[in-house]
């Protein structure tokens, strides 16, 4: 069966029951239906999060189809909760590019799903609706401001850096004009679109802990520079108010199921290639605060998502993991090792050997955070007995814990040996986490650490732009911000064809830039674009909807 169909299978709890298991009174909490719910930020209690424990979801560098991260972060928290451990998952919000282009949704599969998937895989709650709408008002108000003549800040448009956003795969809005039309229409200019999950505003909404910090870090939002010189921020503008009152439901965190009936936070949706790629710290701290355990995921591979994960939102927040499951597939080692992605459903122990240096760099690089590994095997139908014994040896002797998690087919079930295990790297209490770098480093410094320690990079170089933008930085005093690489998911490298564990490689930084509100700088390597395109063939054209509304073709 397909996931739509096994989720079909489903007899949805109502979410007031949901949140009663969570700890929550249904009264406190915003019901969307039947099946949705918003919880209020008043439900953190951080002191009992402080005394919970926090376990990372990372993998291996991905194939383009992604290796189940979600999949697998949903599957152990039904295992953790088998074993009578209060476990929550907390997860990003679906982005509608992947949805409609080629990864699909973001809500596991198979019987380890959170639901009701197709609501959560489409419109949701609105959160993403709101994000793109602030983010635009505040581009509205930068281009009225530029065409206005009784209350101009004098912005001087060559400089200014905002964009817009649209949450779909749009590669003709990358470059774009505006202000056409004459005089009544703006004065024209160079712009483009970004894809939601990239937008700042969504960088903001993730590392933002109440309102008064949301309205704070939306009003050091950086724009550009007046004629004379002048920095311009978003509260120039006076348009931090009107943004955060855009976003005054989207902060709160979404309740829904998993497949097995216990609680999952939804919240937030910032790709790792392009953006921090995790999951709010409001909805983190809400499941820390009612769960012995939270299961959370950062995307792509440990080198995007994770590491992101640790330097930027573990510092911002002060959170600690205990430990990090791996989710390593078979298949994605073959295809580090050189099989075509058309040759994965046959056994090749020769290329999963050859692919075995791309997993060894992972778990090196999570040694790094001191924080304890634990390889989780997501097991697929295609999997032969000799290709995971491969993986086992390898485990053993490296001296990483390993299990073969068949969480797809089984859901809790199949997570069971995975939990235990998660539990005894848990009680041993050997993690003791330490972030990369020290956010007062200098902004080379802390690209080369990312660089070097975690990519495998040789050095860096930077462009004649990006070195001018190094500048800037410093003239607007902001270097001792942490940093957030934009670079593809396919490789170590900024190359997505140096597959397995590239050597000797150099990093390219083409420009960098300021999220200032958010509180990070964005250095974007290679050829990497925050505004992806559509695939030839997209999963649009299989996704459907029947006279019962019932929907279909939705992965």
């Amino acid at each position: 069966m397909t996931d739509l169909q096994i989720a079909k299978t489903v007899t949805l709890k109502h979410i007031s029951s949901i949140a009663e298991k969570f700890g929550i009174h249904p009264e406190d909490i915003e019901m969307y239906g039947k099946y949705k719910a918003k919880l209020p930020l008043s439900a953190i209690n951080k002191e009992r999060a402080q005394k919970s424990n926090l376990i990372l979801v990372s993998a291996i560098s991905p194939t383009p189809a992604g290796e189940g991260k979600t999949t697998m972060s949903i599957g152990l928290s039904e295992g953790l909760n088998r074993l009578n451990k209060k476990t929550t998952v907390v997860l990003r919000e679906p982005s509608l590019g992947p949805v409609f282009g080629i990864k699909g949704g973001a809500t596991g599969g198979g019987y380890s799903q959170v639901l009701p998937m197709e609501d959560i895989n489409l419109h949701f709650t609105g959160d993403f609706a709101a994000i793109e709408k602030a983010h635009n008002l505040l581009a509205a108000i930068i281009d009225n401001n530029i065409q206005s003549k009784a209350n101009s800040v004098q912005l001087d448009p060559r400089t200014i850096s905002w964009k817009r956003v649209v949450d779909l795969n749009d590669r003709a809005l990358r470059r774009v004009i505006v202000g056409l039309g004459g005089t009544t229409s703006g004065v024209p200019r160079e712009t483009g679109f970004d894809i939601t999950a990239a937008s700042e505003i969504m960088a903001i909404l993730c590392l933002a802990e109440n309102i008064t910090d949301l309205k704070q870090r939306l009003g050091h939002i950086f724009i550009g520079y007046t004629y004379d010189k002048t920095p311009i921020y978003a509260k120039d503008l006076k348009a931090e108010g009107a943004m955060a009152a855009l976003l005054k439901d989207a902060i709160k965190p979404n309740l829904v199921q998993t497949i097995e009936g216990n609680p999952a936070i939804i919240h937030g949706g910032p790709f790792a290639n392009i953006a921090q790629g995790t999951n709010t710290v409001i909805a983190t701290l809400m499941g820390l605060s009612h769960s012995e355990y939270t299961v959370t995921e950062a995307g792509f591979g440990f080198d995007l998502g994770a590491e992101k994960f640790f330097d930027i939102k573990c510092q911002s927040a002060g959170l600690k993991p205990k430990a990090v499951v791996l989710t390593t597939t078979i298949r994605a080692l073959k295809y580090h090792g050189g099989a075509s992605l058309s040759t994965l459903k046959t056994e090749n122990t020769e290329a999963l050997v050859k692919g075995l240096p791309n997993l060894e760099k992972h778990l090196e690089n999570i040694v790094k955070f001191k924080v304890v590994p634990v390889i989780a095997i997501n097991k697929f139908a295609s999997d032969t007995d000799a290709e995971i014994a491969i993986i086992k040896e390898f485990a053993e002797s490296k001296g990483v814990t390993v299990a073969l998690a068949d969480v797809w087919g089984k859901g809790g079930e199949g997570a069971l040996e995975l939990a235990q295990k998660v539990i005894e790297v848990v009680e041993s209490n050997t993690s003791n986490f330490k972030p990369l770098y020290q956010w007062e480093s200098g902004v080379k410094d802390k690209i080369a650490t990312i660089a070097t320690k975690i990519y495998g990079a040789e050095y860096v170089d930077y462009t004649s732009k990006a070195k001018a933008q190094l500048t800037k930085i410093a003239n607007l005093g902001l270097e001792h911000l942490p940093i957030c690489i934009a670079k593809t998911q396919k490789s170590l490298s900024d190359n997505p064809k140096l597959l397995g564990r590239p050597k000797d490689f150099i990093i390219t930084v083409r420009e960098i830039e300021i999220a200032s509100g958010a509180g990070f700088l964005i250095p974007i390597t290679g050829d990497i674009m925050r505004m992806p395109g559509l695939p030839t063939h997209p999963a649009s054209e299989n996704i459907d909807i029947n006279d019962e509304g019932e929907i279909t073709g939705l992965f």
